[in-house]
């Protein structure tokens, strides 16, 4: 049984989370959706550039009101800020520094991680059409993947399974996987349960994953107030 839905971490916990794992002197990419959260939250003392696949280097925090610029977004199309040194450059330019494997780390929204890595992310199994976009390429070519995304599906489903049933993006990809419930590590020797939201147990979080988890070391994750 899952623990008490009060317990799981909101998806601003989330996005705080995986920015307080960015390492100082990162170049990290940002997909659509809840990554793009993760600029509000980095320390103030780590030095992160982040990167939008549409051509922007050094993408800061939403604007306020005053900052608001209209031709300044991200590949998501939401209206951001450009930190001190950040850069416009060309989409085939962007595209070389994630193809060139400059990027240290990209974190991408999920449907399903497999306990290899696998990335699944662009198109549910209902769905006729769709397009992989850009995210076939940064997941590739960065160093490291963050999958950021809900623990199940609505019905309740595990969304980190043993064998991929949606449509794949790119194969042993990710490295690290931050859930409502727990911060998950992907290793050669399986799935590595580092921490739990507080509140909740081990064996809830496994309970709900669809692959085995080691569950040998488990911290808490640490919310702030």
């Amino acid at each position: 049984m899952m623990g008490d839905a009060t317990n799981l971490l909101t998806r601003e916990q989330i996005a705080a989370c995986a920015a307080g794992d960015m390492e100082d002197g990162w170049l990290v990419n940002l997909g659509i959706g809840m990554p793009t959260m993760i600029t509000r939250y980095i320390p103030p003392d780590r030095d992160v550039m982040f990167h939008s696949e549409n051509g922007l280097i050094g993408m800061g925090p939403p604007p306020t009101p005053e900052q608001f610029d209209q031709d300044l977004i991200s590949a998501g199309k939401e209206p951001v800020t450009i930190v001190v040194g950040g850069a416009y450059v060309h989409h085939a330019d962007s595209f070389a520094i994630a193809r060139g494997g400059r990027l240290d780390c990209a974190c991408l929204g999920a449907f399903q991680v497999t306990e290899a890595g696998d990335l699944c992310n662009w198109r549910l199994p209902t769905q006729k059409s769709g397009s992989v976009g850009g995210a076939m390429d940064i997941a590739v070519g960065s160093k490291r993947v963050f999958a950021m995304m809900t623990h199940t599906t609505r019905e309740g489903e595990p969304k980190i399974v043993r064998e991929r049933t949606y449509p794949v993006t790119a194969l042993g990809v990710v490295t690290r996987i931050y859930t409502d419930m727990a911060v998950i590590s992907v290793t050669d020797s399986g799935l590595v349960l580092e921490r739990v939201a507080p509140g909740l147990t081990p064996e809830e979080v496994q309970a709900v994953t669809g692959a085995p988890l080691d569950m040998r070391n488990v911290g808490t994750i640490s919310i702030a107030a």
